[in-house]
């Protein structure tokens, strides 16, 4: 099976903000890297912005079993629908994940510690300094 790490951050919350993924294959070689600089944006937005990359990735080159992996517990557990998603701006995005859920056709979520999400991490921070904010 393949899995895709997610990760999205804010400067400030909201600040320059930015996404990564990392797309695996089974035997652990890497895919794909995704990465892109948002504008302004609050950490959450972030995250789902990484969320959507990786799986648009996986609808794009026909992936029908996906894991993902983040170190949101929010999102993780919005994904899983355990948790409502209150916040009128994380709706549309959050919609938008559920359908791409379901083009990609068997998608399972998995909350990782941020040790074990630090390429994608990385790739996020890659994405704010897009912005012109490295630090």
């Amino acid at each position: 099976m393949i899995t895709a790490y997610f990760d999205g951050g804010a400067r400030g919350n909201p600040g320059p903000a930015g996404y990564g993924a990392v797309i695996v294959a089974e035997d652990g070689s890497v895919l794909a890297e995704l990465f892109d600089g948002i504008g302004v944006a609050t950490n959450n937005v972030a995250e789902y912005r990484g969320l959507l990359a990786a799986l648009q990735w996986a609808a794009d080159h026909g992936v029908t079993a996906l894991c993902v992996k983040g170190d949101s517990l929010l999102l993780v557990e919005q994904m899983r629908g355990n948790y409502r998603v209150k916040n009128s701006g994380l709706i549309p995005l959050h919609q938008q994940a559920r359908r791409l859920v379901a083009r990609i056709g068997h998608v399972t979520f998995e909350h990782v510690p941020r040790e074990q999400n630090a390429d994608a991490d990385r790739l996020s921070n890659l994405g704010m300094d897009e912005n012109g904010t490295a630090t």
